[in-house]
């Protein structure tokens, strides 16, 4: 499973491996705050992704409460503990896929913030280690 991705630089690329038969789910475009922080980020939040060439539609969710505990050293608090906010964002879920080489786009943006990570993933085949 990718996981959260969080991006300080315009653009990355990452080459990674993904897990034989487990869903996959990402954000194009995220964020963690109070529900007007949500209200105002969805406002303008767009996105695209793109797996082998072939575009994904994104979810909307508007903002829910939500609650998370933080490994010590993370790149958003830096501290460990747990803290609630309204999480809001485009995200993706697509079902497991198929053992070989992927290549998956995603493209994010809300306001001035943007998000733009290319992705060489490899899924190994059942059982192979």
């Amino acid at each position: 499973m990718l996981g959260v991705v969080f991006v300080a630089v315009d653009a990355a690329q990452q080459h990674g491996r993904a897990v034989s038969g487990r869903p996959v789910a990402f954000p194009l475009i995220n964020l963690v705050g109070g529900s007007a922080d949500c209200a105002d980020f969805m406002k303008t939040a767009s996105g695209t992704a793109s797996l082998d060439g072939r575009g994904i539609s994104p979810d909307r969710y508007p903002g829910t409460t939500i609650t998370v505990t933080a490994a010590p050293g993370n790149p958003v608090t830096d501290s460990s503990g747990r803290f609630s906010g309204t999480g809001c964002g485009l995200w993706v879920q697509l079902p497991p896929l198929k053992a070989g080489k992927h290549t998956l786009e995603i493209r994010g943006r809300s306001a001035d913030f943007t998000v733009s990570v290319d992705y060489a993933l490899t899924v190994a085949a059942p059982g192979a280690a």
